[in-house]
Parts: structure tokens; sequence; C-alpha cells
């Protein structure tokens, strides 16, 4: 086995942060936009709920073609190397975001406004779509085996960086009189997307191919049709990958994205209360993701999709009871708290465990696939769903936080059946076996 040198390994995760920070930007900057601004300027007619709904259903198209970019992004991403895709991801993704801070709104072009949003939207879903899986390759790929849990949350704390930056750049646009705001200030975090992008694709052109990729190469271990060896070889990891990543799609979404709308809407509070408490967890994820991924090396990985999965569902109930008070010392520390536990576990330690379930020839298609499709349920849709259910309960987010509990609940049952990885677990003969391929050969072994 070679071994890589902590400077390369630092040098990955680093890119591979910084580039994971500036496409999570752009994709969830529009989240924030759907919860405060799209209802009233692209669907101008509707109700305020039947507004919302049009606006977290443009929302969701993003995830609808995330799937499609999975499986284009994973084949090229195991065909021709995670860098070349890496770059061609980011390209999109920056092109689509500047053009949204560009796009006239209903009242200039009619019909044409919301069009062209879905449109841009399906471009970013593509492009997202092959991003993080590649991302967490990058860091994963040029890591130690005994590190990986360390160094593949990087990719993860430049979700972080993205959240508090598009959070943050929504919160400062917020402090403008909502007259400008409504007019011009929402277009800044979108237009801002222009220069970050370059400084991305500046890093991600001096990024080189990961070990693993170039042994593949080497040795003419490359796959033909990845996507179809993935579903034939790999299904049985791919539906552990869905599981696995269906409580922290659906909280991470609720809490980020319809919490926002509902404590704005419902309860009255000011927006830049929940904007703020956003970007403080954001900022705090930073260095949550990183702890539980070191830890993660030395306890496992299963251990912290169960806590975290726990976090989730203990929490679904008092979550929305402290954003009914509408007092901040009460909603922003308890958002942090809960987001940060409720994401860490999980979040922190899906690139080295969704990586070690995998064989390499397979890793960007099969994670790739895996993570996008379940994405439409359990991330696109989940703001439309929390919407219609507390429409259904009358206005009270009892639903909502049953819907917190069955994801919580998907996730823990995964994490009980799944296999360990963690490197030095198996080496110490304290795990059960990992997910086999076809062949028979250990999916996580390089």
């Amino acid at each position: 086995m070679t071994t890589i040198p902590k400077g390369v390994s630092r040098k990955a995760a680093a890119a591979a942060m910084v580039g994971t920070a500036i496409e999570w930007y752009d994709f969830f900057i529009f989240g924030t936009a759907s919860a405060l601004v799209f209802g009233q300027l692209f669907f101008p007619n509707d109700t305020p709920l039947v507004g919302m709904l049009s606006s977290f259903g443009v929302f969701s198209a993003g995830f609808i073609a995330r799937p499609i970019g999975g499986f284009v992004f994973g084949h090229l991403g195991d065909r021709v190397g995670r860098k070349a895709t890496l770059v061609a991801t980011l390209l999109l993704m920056g092109v689509a975001t500047t053009l949204i801070g560009l796009l006239p709104t209903a009242a200039s072009i009619g019909i044409w406004a919301p069009i062209l949003l879905v449109i841009l939207r399906l471009v970013q879903g593509f492009a997202v779509g092959g991003e993080w899986s590649g991302s967490a390759l990058v860091s994963v790929e040029n890591s130690p085996p005994e590190s990986r849990g360390r160094y593949g949350a990087f990719t993860q704390m430049g979700n972080g960086i993205g959240v508090a930056l598009s959070t943050g750049a929504f919160a400062l646009a917020s402090m403008l009189p909502n007259e400008q705001f409504m007019s011009w200030g929402w277009r800044l975090p979108f237009l801002a997307s222009a220069v970050l992008v370059f400084v991305g694709l500046l890093i991600r052109f001096q990024m080189e191919e990961t070990p693993d990729f170039a042994k593949m190469q080497r040795e003419n271990d490359v796959a033909e049709r990845p996507v179809q060896e993935a579903f034939a070889k790999s299904s049985k990891a791919m539906l552990l990958v869905a599981g696995l990543k269906f409580s922290e799609s659906v909280f991470g979404f609720i809490v980020l994205t319809f919490l926002l709308s509902y404590a704005v809407r419902t309860t009255g509070m000011d927006k830049s209360v929940i904007l703020w408490a956003n970007v403080i967890g954001a900022i705090v994820s930073i260095g949550v993701f990183y702890v539980f991924g070191i830890i993660s090396d030395h306890l496992g990985r299963r251990p912290m999709f169960i806590f975290s999965s726990i976090v989730v569902i203990f929490s679904a109930f008092p979550l929305f009871w402290a954003v009914q008070t509408g007092i901040p010392l009460i909603v922003i520390p308890l958002v942090v708290i809960v987001y940060n536990l409720g994401q860490g576990g999980t979040y922190g330690v899906e690139p080295a465990y969704f990586s070690e379930l995998f064989p390499p020839r397979l890793r960007y298609s099969g994670i790739s696939i895996a993570t996008q499709l379940v994405t439409i349920v359990a991330g696109g849709l989940a703001p439309t769903i929390a919407t219609l259910l507390l429409a259904a309960g009358g206005g009270n987010p009892w639903l909502v936080s049953i819907y917190l509990v069955i994801a919580g609940a998907i996730t823990l049952a995964t994490a009980l059946v799944a296999p360990e990885t963690a490197p030095k677990l198996m080496a110490k003969g304290k795990t059960s076996q990992p997910v086999r391929s076809a062949t028979g050969a250990p999916s996580h072994s390089r």
C-alpha cells in the first residue's frame, strides 16, 4: 500500500473543502431565497401558502435533477477521473447561480420568470449531483486509511462554510430596508457567486488526480460501465447509503429551509433571528464535523450515525416548541445545539463511511447515485412535505415533528444493521465484516 504524505492529504482536504464550500454556497442561497423572496417575486398572484409551496416546488426541482447529475458525473468520475469532473460541476453551478441573480421577475417578463428560474435550478441540481461525491473522494482517497474520517470531514466542513456564507449573505442583505431588499438586495448573494467560483476553479485546476484512480489507470482497472456495474455488484451498499443519509437530509433541509419560513410566516419572528441562528449553527458545525470525523476513526463509523439519529428523534418536538416562543435567547442556542448534534455524527462521517462501502472503481458512481436518489425525497421534497404537514395540522407543526422522528428512525435502523468499516477497528477484529462486492472482495479495500 502506497504511503501518502501528510502534506498531500492536507492539500487535497483543503482543496475539497474550499470547492465544496463554494458549491454549497450556490446551492443553499437558493433555499434561503425560496423561503424569503421567490414566492412574492416569481409567483405574485398566488396566496401566501400557495406562493410558498410554489417556491419550495422550484427548490425541489433542483433535487429532481441531482440524480441525473449523479448518473452522468458518477460515470465520468469513474471513467475519466475525479479532477476533470469536479471542474465541470463547479463551472456549471457558478454560471447557473450568477444568472439567477440577473433573472427578471414575473413583474417584468411574466410566466417566463418562473420558467427560467426552474431551468436554472435544474442546472444547479445537475451540477451538485456530481459535486459532493467527487469532493469526498478527493479528500478520502488522498488520506491514510486510518485517518479517512479525519480528512474526509474536510469536505463536510466546506458544507458548513457554504451554509454560513450563504445564510450570512442573506442575513446582511436582509438588513436593507425591505423595499430595497425585495427590489435588488436579494440578488447580491447570487452575483457574489461569480467571484467565489473563479477562486474555486483556480484551486481545482491545480489539483492532482487521486492515488486510487491513478492506480486504477495504471492497472487498467477502470470500469467500462461503472453505473451498471454499481447496480449489479454494489446494490446492497447503495441501499445502506440511502438509509444512512435519510435522517441527515430531512433534518438538514427542515432546519435550514422550512424552519426559516415557518418562523417568519407563522410565528412572526424577525427573519434575521433565525437567519443568524443558522449562521452560528453552520459556523459551529465546521468544527463539529471535524471532531466527529476524528472520533469515527477510533470508535467506528456506526456509533456516530446511531448517536445523531437518536438526537433527531428526541429533538423533533422541542425544536418547534422553542421556535414558537419567538424568544431569540431560546431559539438560537437550541437551533445551534440540535442542528450540530443531529447532523454532526452523520454528515461529518459520510465521506469516509460511504467511500469504504464501495470498491475504488465504483465509488464515484455508487456514492453519487445512492446519495442523490435519496435526496429527492429526504432532501428536496422535505420543505414541501413539511409545509403540507403544517397545513394538515392546522398550523401546528406536530406532524412535521413526527416526520422528523420517522426520518431519524430510518437512519437508526439502517445504522444498527450496517457493517463497521473503520480500518483501525477492523484491524483489531472488533467489527463485523464489511459489505462485499459480487466478487467477494471487501468493498472498502484499496
